[in-house]
């Protein structure tokens, strides 16, 4: 019964593999309508950003998927313009139609220097992002973008969030990853900064049994670890 447990939760969690990055960038048509404030995010030029801003442009405004310029150089990796928006009062917490934050973006795309600025001008690590009721963290976890996992858990960052799917960063990292050394160093980063590794999920499966089950050894041997201490 249990081995069963566990190959139903894999299978769903296959599934949702695919669906849990729901973002949405600018496409070809979108970066070439772009006026004003958002055409200047998304080539990161840094003088008109300043120029618009003083001539009156709305910093919050948004495009027809509720991106604002911020998001758009979030997408982007403009790490000027992203300093320059938030210096001239852009909100970093705001979400776009698919209810994520410029943080969330950034950890998704797995761009550090982008996330950097955003966490050094201000922006938050503790949003709840997502239709998933997430975070940026979980998002990261789930990629294995360990660098972005590091950044976000020194920034605060909740460790043990559980999202609407009854996941946390480290159930994802483990049931969403592929057992690589990026999936592995996230387990490592999480469990070092704290993370509970007896927390389950809805199934009371928890990260040690899905990573045994998937023959994640790596993971497997730093999960252990951390229950003998």
């Amino acid at each position: 019964m249990a081995r069963m447990l566990l190959i139903v939760v894999a299978l769903v969690a296959t599934t949702l593999a695919g669906r849990a990055i729901a973002q949405t960038p600018p496409d070809a048509a979108e970066l070439a309508a772009y006026r004003g404030l958002h055409a200047a995010a998304a080539s990161g030029d840094v003088v008109a950003i300043r120029s618009l801003v003083q001539a009156g442009e709305k910093l919050d405004a948004c495009d027809g998927n509720g991106r604002t310029p911020l998001h758009v150089a979030a997408f982007r990796g403009q790490v000027g313009a992203i300093r320059a928006l938030i210096a001239a009062g852009a909100d970093p917490g705001l979400f776009d139609n698919q209810r994520y934050d410029a943080v969330t973006i950034v950890s998704v795309t797995d761009d550090v220097p982008a996330l950097k600025a955003l966490l050094a001008s201000g922006a938050s690590a503790k949003l709840i992002t997502s239709r998933y009721d997430g975070t940026a963290l979980i998002a990261a976890a789930h990629l294995g973008h360990d660098g972005i996992v590091r950044e976000l858990i020194v920034a605060g960052a909740p460790l043990d969030h559980v999202n609407n799917l009854g996941w946390t960063a480290l159930i994802e990292a483990v049931i969403l990853g592929d057992g690589g050394q990026r999936h592995v160093e996230t387990v490592r980063a999480l469990l070092a900064a704290g993370a509970n590794h007896n927390l389950a999920d809805r199934q009371g499966v928890t990260p040690l049994q899905h990573a045994r089950a998937r023959g994640y050894t790596a993971m497997v041997a730093l999960l252990e670890a951390g229950a003998s201490r």
